[in-house]
């Protein structure tokens, strides 16, 4: 994406309007509006929101370089979301106890098969043949792999604690381990091994100029509105959401999985935008970068809510859920293993998603 010199006013306006309609929702007329007619106005607001946030990301991204632009991108989105789930933990009590799993289960599966299937797909449909540096995405997969079964799937084969849930001893050491995980990939992403993650050729806009730094601050600011507007919306639609859902006789699982996808639509424009220009190494970035975030900030923060309130917390995915995510990782693994990619790699993760998408509505 080419840099305008100057920011454009949809960008400006577009987070304006998106908090203008949440308080509107929360104080003004628009709670009064027909269901249909409100979730319309939020549903537009909430898009808007997520164009503003991928072309805010894009600057500052372009200003600060590789790979720092995508870790600011992951970590502002996650810290919203890892916001959002522990106040809804908080006000929900032990219903809530399983909120997290769900959370970051259906983030993982939508960024390892659905982000991941478009980018190598559309990347590779434009350009034919894409490489990236098999060094960095190797990492970020190997910690990837052991954070996830980790989190969502020795809970289940533990024995100090009934059901799939750890006792509170082995939860400290759990968030501890997945926190050093998750830090210790960022050190080798930003610093030791900065050039793992760095494109082996400029993709079309390498040679763009940067934006002045004022420009680029501003639109750091701009982005965290827009990614707080982006998460506030989305909880808000989730209600209707959920109605809609319902009437339909689908599963109530199928709500968390449009929510996850919702929040994550910024990062997957990014990468998308990314992979069309034909830098997949910043689009592996973005799309593993999001899925390491979700897991190493939101299972931290969660726990610690969970062992100061003393209670449970439910971390186990049950058996469809186990063979999908070992499947999606064995998958990755095979798929990014050669530092090389076409469309073939793309549609085995999109047939991935659909089939986590079908089982999701047809149990």
């Amino acid at each position: 994406m080419k840099i305008p010199p100057s920011l454009p006013v949809w960008s400006i306006v577009a987070p304006v309007i998106a908090w203008l309609l949440i308080a509107g929702d929360a104080y003004g007329p628009i709670a009064h509006l027909a269901a249909g007619w409100r979730a319309a106005l939020l549903a537009a607001g909430l898009m808007g929101g997520v164009l503003a946030a991928v072309f805010h990301a894009e600057v500052v991204a372009h200003r600060i370089g590789e790979p720092y632009g995508t870790l600011v991108l992951a970590l502002a989105v996650t810290a919203i979301e890892v916001a959002l789930i522990v106040s809804l933990m908080i006000a929900g009590g032990e219903a809530t106890s399983g909120l997290a799993r769900d959370t970051v289960f259906a983030a993982v599966m939508i960024i390892l098969n659905g982000m991941l299937g478009i980018c190598l797909l559309a990347g590779a449909g434009r350009h034919g043949e894409q490489s990236f540096q098999l060094q960095g995405v190797s990492t970020a997969l190997a910690t990837l792999a052991a954070i996830s079964v980790l989190t969502m799937v020795l809970p289940n084969y533990t024995t100090t604690a009934a059901g799939a849930a750890y006792s509170p001893s082995q939860l400290s050491f759990i968030a501890l381990v997945s926190l050093v995980l998750y830090g210790t990939f960022v050190l080798v992403q930003t610093v030791r091994h900065r050039d793992y993650f760095l494109p082996e050729q400029g993709g079309d806009d390498e040679h763009a100029p940067p934006p002045p730094l004022r420009m680029t601050l501003f639109s750091g600011g701009l982005l965290l509105v827009c990614l707080g507007g982006v998460v506030l919306l989305a909880k808000l639609l989730s209600p209707p959401l959920e109605a809609a859902v319902l009437a339909l006789g689908l599963p109530h699982a199928l709500v968390g999985i449009i929510i996850a996808a919702v929040v994550l639509l910024p990062e997957g424009l990014a990468a998308f935008h990314a992979a069309r220009a034909n830098r997949l190494q910043t689009s592996l970035n973005l799309a593993l970068g999001s899925a390491l975030a979700s897991i190493g900030l939101t299972i931290p923060a969660v726990a610690c809510v969970t062992l100061f309130s003393g209670g449970t917390l439910a971390l186990g995915i049950d058996i469809k859920s186990t063979v999908l995510l070992l499947l999606s990782l064995l998958v990755a693994t095979l798929s990014l293993g050669t530092g090389r990619t076409t469309i073939m790699q793309g549609m085995v993760h999109l047939v991935i998603f659909a089939v986590y998408l079908f089982t999701a509505i047809v149990p």
